[in-house]
């Protein structure tokens, strides 16, 4: 497996490798919800943890520990969408770290990521592709399960978030094998958003 930093993209979204240029843009993105950091993730982007975020995040990019995608729609910063812990020897992947602004939730723009990111993870040799959810984030457990994630369990009181919450982590995976058929169902997914617009 080797997965490199590479723009990706279909009619829906594009995937940009996070740089610079995008720095001001998802910083505004997560500004357009500043009570989901405080609920539900582990960490914070709005205020003065932005900085901390994006040193973070870039650092972890330097060191091939993660590959950060700004996700564009309709040529505005939806959010972000990341590979995590790149393990290359047990050919496998996370993926999280995902944020999307308000108004692009529950459509096609999380399928449509997530589309791109398991078909260049693998292409690109991977065998298993692991999302992490907080279990209280009953939006996120149901979008893995939609694209096609299998829940393998719940990791009890494994992370402490940055507010002092302890939080319990769900454990959800695609595999190799499994990628063709949840494939399909999310090229269904995506041409029935289509068909929807055109309506």
């Amino acid at each position: 497996m080797r997965l490199t930093p590479l723009d990706l993209e279909n009619l829906h979204v594009r995937l940009e490798v996070l740089g610079a240029a995008h720095k001001l843009p998802l910083k505004r993105a997560a500004e357009a919800d500043s009570d989901v950091w405080t609920s539900l993730f582990p960490y914070s982007m709005v205020g003065e943890h932005f900085e901390l975020f994006w040193e973070r995040i870039q650092r972890e990019q330097s060191l091939h520990q993660s590959i950060a995608f700004a996700v564009i729609r309709e040529g505005r910063c939806a959010g972000i969408t990341c590979f995590l812990e790149l393990n290359e020897p047990d050919r496998s992947v996370n993926i999280g770290g995902t944020y999307y602004r308000p108004e692009f939730r529950g459509g096609v723009v999380n399928i449509a990521s997530k589309f791109l990111l398991l078909d260049y993870a693998f292409r690109s040799g991977c065998t298993r592709v692991q999302f992490r959810v907080d279990e209280i984030n009953s939006r996120s457990r149901n979008a893995v399960g939609k694209i096609g994630g299998i829940q393998e369990g719940i990791l009890r009181r494994d992370k402490v978030t940055w507010t002092g919450r302890v939080r319990s982590t769900v454990i959800f995976s695609i595999l190799e094998d499994e990628w063709p058929s949840a494939s399909e169902n999310l090229r269904r997914l995506m041409d029935a958003s289509i068909s929807h617009r055109e309506k």
